[in-house]
């Protein structure tokens, strides 16, 4: 309660309500830091164990092991997780009240929603950064220079941001636990649908076109080409457009979901 007093009297305009949100979302790292953690070096437990699991049955044709083709993909796949992070924290709040409450005061959708984003962008460098800091215990190493290393983390934090905002919305307008934890769980064939794990190209054809097109396989091979690791053998259009792909992706998903975000939360309760 005395963070919704407090945004209602900043007066400060949007920029004072998004940041009054963002620090009240990430208080409650410190009031809740499990849920936190655990969201941090998950993606550290998955490179571990498909690390260990596969590395010596999958073929690294051109790497020193099998973390050189894993790790990139990883990173890509931490900023995935993202979604299932934000869709639950939104639909939470939606479920207890707190949403309709924000909606009761004087600010803006374009505030709450802002504000849920913005923490969990700061979340995802954080998470970004320590799954990074586990490849390189773990044996991955980048040759590549500042520029491209920059470059990589921007390709991926783009894929956050899209993501994000997917979340929002589907945390917005699902209903029951039960649906959350069913998008959840379809999350799982989405992200092994890929070319984070495994060369397509031992797919069957249809179902490496597939994941070829999956935005996770875009980002990953393009996070492999600006950090200078190894990458599949696969080829075609799309391997070898991969920057682009990467970009287009998050960029379509942003200008479909972010107004739709928006929307979505101005009709709370209509």
């Amino acid at each position: 309660m005395t963070d919704l007093r407090r945004i209602s009297t900043s007066g400060t305009g949007h920029l004072g309500a998004i940041r009054t949100i963002t620090l009240r979302d990430l208080q409650h790292w410190r009031q809740q830091p499990a849920p936190v953690l655990i969201g941090w070096f998950f993606p550290v437990l998955v490179a571990v164990m498909f690390g260990t699991l596969f590395g010596g049955a999958v073929s690294t044709p051109g790497a020193e092991n099998y973390y050189a083709y894993l790790l990139p993909g990883i990173l890509a796949v931490t900023m995935f997780f993202g979604l299932e992070t934000t869709m639950t924290a939104v639909a939470t709040d939606a479920g207890r009240g707190v949403t309709d409450r924000f909606r009761s005061l004087p600010i803006s959708g374009v505030a709450v929603v802002g504000g849920r984003a913005s923490a969990d962008m700061i979340g995802s460098i954080v998470g970004l950064a320590i799954t990074a800091t586990s490849g390189l215990i773990l044996g991955w190493r980048t040759d590549a220079g500042a520029g491209a290393i920059l470059g990589a983390c921007a390709v991926l934090l783009l894929l956050r941001l899209s993501l994000l905002w997917v979340g929002i919305y589907l945390g917005l307008t699902v209903r029951g636990t039960e649906t959350v934890a069913a998008i959840q769980i379809l999350m799982w064939p989405f992200m092994f649908l890929s070319n984070v794990f495994i060369d397509p190209t031992s797919m069957p054809s249809w179902l490496a076109a597939v994941a070829q097109w999956n935005p996770l396989s875009a980002t990953a091979t393009a996070t492999r080409d600006l950090f200078g690791s190894p990458g599949w053998e696969s080829a075609g259009w799309v391997t070898d457009n991969a920057l682009i792909v990467a970009i287009a992706w998050p960029v379509a998903l942003l200008a479909v979901f972010l107004p739709l975000s928006v929307r979505a939360y101005r009709r709370l309760g209509d």
